[in-house]
């Protein structure tokens, strides 16, 4: 009897071996460097401009994936319009001419004050000290109705791209602890003050119309290099405040996802469904650099995530798996994961029959021997992704960034936060290093500077991940532990 099962056991070993084998010649056969190509260099060209949201950039790119679908035989989703697109309600927030904080009576200097958030507010609120806004720290009693009073970036971590992602969350954790507001002082790194200037002192940001009208929380930064603000907050305890923001006016802008699906092929399987997904704005025209380009491309960032989605779009249409297949590429990632916020709200397919969610987003790469998964070994499906990089010469490593918080800076956090396995694959990159730095959200960040050869590996590897991710008999989930482990458990009724 041992015998027959060790027999079986072998027998059933060698066929998942052959079926690997012969989904990684399939894929060889579909994925060619040529398309790929052509996807990159469209949509990241000069003549969309950067892909903006709310500009006709982005409508030309949504348009392209939209008939590129189309082309490959991607059904539309019932609830889509004209086929393809989810219509996203944004709007343009034009920030208030005035607004003003006091502290003691004594005004925080105009230079040193940045409004984030509010309008119509004139309150002398309480407020509350909370460190650095950690979840640890709003869990204390005493928050509701308050002002939180944080620091920015959390200790030995004052990188400009961490703070600002960190600052989301905080806003997040205040808002559901009932605060009132939150003020978030900037006690280091005071270079990075004059970046936020630059990018946030625009005088307008996209957000969702506010049907509450008596909602009104607000969010100030506060530029405290000297720590005298800290001083005051922090210690003594007692200080008042008095904070002013005018009314802000909000402007429809139209924008949308995209979003296409395949079927199954599995008569069980296929009511489980593997989204495929990417953002595909960027950040549009901005000031010239040394050699007079303005236009921010977005090759890497998020060109290639929108081509690989596109590339298991072409497999899985004419190849389906097991499992069914949904294609989303998002509007707004830039302008703070709003795309993908809305649709996890709204999803046109219920969100429990959605059992992983494989993202794909991309600073750069600074080696080309590997693939970066963030996430890699919270689901699992992590073996997949690795085998499918092995089949290719590449090898499948864990976010060896950490401390740059890279898990929540992308859409792939809307849907782990309901509870759906949800890693992000990347270009293979060892550090957040210069190399990365030299492309990342810069106007040299173009299609001709991207290497083709390891982007077809690259890209292979993420479309058979997919495939045997997708035909696997075993549904992925959270690794146990997690911290989205119990979100998961509790969506799909574990």
């Amino acid at each position: 009897m041992n015998n027959k099962i060790w027999i079986f056991g072998a027998l059933l070993l060698s066929s998942f071996h052959l079926l690997a084998q012969d989904e990684t010649e399939l894929v060889k056969n579909t994925i060619k460097k040529s398309t790929i190509k052509g996807h990159i260099y469209f949509l990241a060209s000069d003549e969309l401009a950067g892909r903006e949201t709310g500009t006709p950039g982005i409508d030309v790119a949504a348009r392209y994936i939209s008939t590129t679908f189309q082309r490959y035989g991607v059904s539309p989703v019932e609830g889509a319009s004209e086929g393809y697109f989810q219509e996203v309600p944004l709007v343009q927030n034009i920030a208030p001419d005035a607004y003003a904080l006091q502290i003691d009576g004594e005004s925080v200097a105009s230079e040193n004050l940045i409004r984030v958030e509010g309008s119509d507010v004139n309150s002398e609120p309480e407020y509350i000290f909370l460190n650095y806004g950690t979840e640890e720290d709003f869990e204390f009693d005493g928050v509701e109705g308050k002002v939180a009073v944080v620091l920015a970036g959390q200790e030995g971590n004052q990188d400009y791209r961490f703070v600002y992602q960190a600052s989301g969350k905080k806003s997040r954790l205040a808002k559901e602890a009932g605060a009132a507001g939150i003020v978030e002082l900037h006690t280091e790194n005071p270079d990075s003050w004059k970046t936020f200037q630059s990018f946030m002192g625009r005088g307008s940001s996209l957000g969702f119309e506010s049907n509450d009208k008596s909602d009104s929380f607000f969010k100030l930064w506060v530029n405290d290099a000297d720590k005298k603000w800290l001083e005051k907050l922090e210690k003594r305890k007692k200080s008042e405040l008095n904070v002013t923001i005018g009314k802000e006016m909000q402007l429809p802008v139209p924008s949308k996802n995209v979003v296409g699906m395949v079927e199954g092929t599995d008569p069980d399987l296929k009511d489980e469904f593997i989204i495929y997904s990417a953002h595909y704005d960027h950040l549009g025209i901005g000031k010239a650099n040394a050699e007079g380009d303005s236009i921010y491309n977005g090759a890497r960032d998020n060109a290639v995530g929108v081509v690989t989605v596109m590339s298991a779009a072409e497999s899985i249409a004419k190849n389906p798996t097991k499992r069914s297949a949904l294609f989303i590429l998002f509007t707004a990632e830039e302008k703070g994961l709003l795309g993908s916020k809305y649709y996890v709200e709204n999803p046109l397919i219920p969100l429990n029959q959605m059992v992983y969610c494989f993202n794909s987003d991309n600073g750069g790469y600074n080696d080309t021997s590997l693939t970066t998964i963030i996430g890699l070994e919270r689901t699992t499906a992590g073996k997949h992704i690795k085998s499918a990089s092995e089949a290719f010469g590449l090898k499948a490593i864990d976010d060896p960034a950490g401390e740059q918080g890279l898990f929540d800076r992308s859409d792939n956090v809307n849907f782990a936060r309901k509870g759906i396995p949800a890693p992000t694959f990347s270009l293979g990159f060892t550090a957040f290093d210069a190399e990365i730095g030299k492309y990342y959200h810069q106007q040299s960040d173009n299609p001709e500077s991207i290497d083709y050869d390891y982007m077809e590996q690259f890209f292979r590897a993420f479309v058979l991940s997919a495939r045997l991710i997708a035909n696997d008999e075993e549904t992925p989930f959270w690794t146990e532990g997690d911290k989205y482990y119990d979100a998961g458990k509790a969506l799909y009724n574990k």
